[in-house]
């Protein structure tokens, strides 16, 4: 067990510089969304705003339209904005592919080499997915809290508690769901940049289903095919509850995924 400590502390100590840095930069983020929200708010630019945008983005959007032309849609916006989550879904990736990296450069040989069984290299990139999701995303959180005290009007309704834990949630389970795809991926694979390019391109490839199926109704049958199908945003940014489906969903998933980089990591070969 003290060795699989180490190990993890090990892991945090070659990433942290990376997760530090996004959320440092997301966490920036959620201020700059706050700024916008504000001053579109005080020049009582939002009707016009909304008359701006193309009748499609309208359609494809529904009712929750409405619900992102606010103040509190705009700073809601950051934790579903298309930067926000190609960063996060791009962490967990890299995150999930550490392992194949380990493999390629031998350091799996070294630690092996010790009394610590095969499956402990799994469980150790699962926790450290688990710390660095929660630093990034406890981070945002606590960003826009902060910014709505600092920056946010006095008559101006801020987002519920309810709705931001409820975004965080979903897109903290995404995150691993994705993680764990990337990790079964990596788990087989013999290069990291195979391994990375193969989880990225899925990824690039189910977002873009989910976002035609929203627009082209035959694409609807197989929509439900994509993780990003069950990351509702739109509809809790309307005060619907967050679906417990989505949940189980992602989460299902994920525990099938990480499931399946147990099995193929404790059957390959790791010599490089």
């Amino acid at each position: 067990m003290k060795a699989s400590l180490i190990l993890l502390a090990h892991s945090l100590k070659r990433v942290r510089m990376l997760v530090l840095a996004m959320a440092a930069l997301l966490a920036v983020f959620q201020i700059f969304l706050i700024v916008v929200a504000r001053s579109i708010q005080t020049s009582g630019s939002f009707e016009q705003l909304g008359d701006l945008m193309p009748p499609f983005v309208r359609e494809m959007m529904g009712p929750s339209f409405a619900g992102l032309m606010s103040f509190s849609g705009i700073v809601c916006l950051g934790y579903f904005h298309l930067a926000v989550m190609g960063s996060l879904v791009g962490l967990s990736i890299a995150v999930g592919t550490m392992i194949t990296s380990e493999i390629e450069t031998g350091f799996v040989d070294l630690i092996l080499a010790r009394p610590l069984a095969r499956h402990w290299l799994i469980t150790r990139s699962i926790l450290l997915m688990v710390l660095c999701s929660i630093g990034v995303l406890a981070m945002m959180m606590t960003s826009t809290w902060v910014g709505l005290k600092w920056l946010a009007p006095r008559d101006v309704a801020w987002p519920s508690a309810r709705l931001i834990l409820s975004l965080v949630l979903n897109l903290a389970v995404l995150m691993l769901c994705w993680n764990a795809i990337a990790m079964a991926i990596g788990s087989a694979s013999r290069r990291r940049s195979v391994a990375s390019g193969l989880a990225g391109l899925l990824s690039l490839s189910m977002f873009l289903l989910d976002y035609v199926a929203r627009a082209w109704a035959p694409a609807e049958q197989i929509a439900w095919l994509s993780p990003f199908r069950y990351y509702s945003p739109f509809d809790l940014v309307m005060g619907n509850a967050l679906p417990v489906k989505n949940i189980l969903v992602l989460g299902g998933v994920a525990g099938l995924a990480f499931g399946l980089s147990y099995v193929f990591f404790s059957r390959r070969d790791i010599s490089h």
